[in-house]
């Protein structure tokens, strides 16, 4: 009997396939026999302590403009599925959370669920790098327009960003004594009710925010360096940022090293690093992306490192 993969995602119709994580993830395991479902944020519920799901069975090809099928709904215990994939985007908001309790309930139940509920829940994608701050640049999460400012003051060109985002958005580069300050800290803290993060500056932005794939606590040896393009600050690929695959740098291993045991220890399967020249800046665990491009200029099978992982968790 098939084994059956149900994914968590956004609108199948609207991704892109020659860079879509997710995608490339469908097509290794409908390669390796697996029986696929598919469910947006819409199709979860709890029945009885139950967690259910509407499925529609899903067959993918690597075919511009005609990629997927999907059949019919229905309402499925998810007891039924040997493994959900959740790769919900961000914004790690309320339904988000809401979310990885649903998916809780079905992996207490036997499902394997990739990656861990909890560590959704618990690994928020700016702030779960400071549980490694020898390999963080200087960074300040705050409310108080007035740390955040003090912050400036003692580094002068500063990153700020909110805690939910993704793809490069809200992001703002600012500095001490620049009249802009003032009203980027009002609007991410909305007036000091929000947390947002501020990191000094990185310049080694402009040779790449690299993405270092992490599978099992263990580095892909080779880095998609975002390069920014323009007058853009931002590298991320949503903002207009160049992909070029690089390899591993020995400082890039030794940030693997010391993220990797605890991504294994809570069940983290796929992670993202993302790294601006000696230092790790941010953690993704929702939808890591960057596999295609990675698989298409090394000759790599990404996903199938990750499912030799999972059908090994399987057995």
């Amino acid at each position: 009997m098939a084994r059956t993969l149900a994914v968590l995602m956004d609108a199948i119709a609207d991704i892109k396939i020659a860079k879509d994580t997710t995608f490339a993830l469908l097509l290794e395991a409908q390669n390796r026999g697996f029986r696929l479902f598919y469910l947006t944020q819409g199709d979860l519920a709890i029945r009885d302590g139950i967690a259910w799901a509407r499925l529609a069975e899903l067959a993918v090809r690597d075919e511009a403009g005609n990629w997927f099928d999907l059949g019919a709904p229905m309402w499925t215990d998810l007891r039924s599925i040997d493994i959900v994939l959740a790769r919900k985007d961000p914004p790690v908001d309320a339904q988000f959370i809401y979310d990885t309790h649903v998916l809780q309930l079905a992996q207490d139940a036997g499902v394997l669920v990739v990656n861990d509920p909890q560590g959704l829940r618990d690994a928020n994608e700016k702030l779960f790098a400071q549980h490694f701050p020898e390999c963080c640049a200087p960074t300040v999460v705050a409310r108080s327009a007035g740390e955040l400012k003090q912050f400036a003051a003692e580094h002068g060109r500063i990153v700020l960003k909110p805690l939910d985002g993704m793809g490069g958005r809200s992001i703002f580069l600012s500095g001490h004594g620049e009249p802009n300050l003032n009203v980027i800290i009002e609007t991410l803290t909305a007036n000091g009710q929000a947390f947002a993060m501020a990191q000094k500056f990185i310049p080694e932005i402009s040779a790449g925010d690299k993405r270092i794939l992490m599978i099992d606590g263990e580095p892909v040896p080779y880095a998609l360096a975002r390069i920014p393009q323009g007058d853009e600050f931002r590298g991320n690929l949503a903002a207009g940022g160049k992909g070029v695959g690089i390899a591993l740098s020995d400082r890039d291993r030794w940030i693997a090293a010391q993220v990797g045991p605890e991504l294994k220890r809570r069940g983290m399967l796929f992670v993202g690093l993302d790294v601006i020249g000696d230092w790790l800046t941010e953690v993704n665990v929702t939808s890591p992306t960057c596999l295609r491009e990675l698989d298409a200029q090394f000759g790599l099978n990404i996903a199938g490192q990750l499912f030799d992982v999972i059908e090994t968790r399987l057995a």
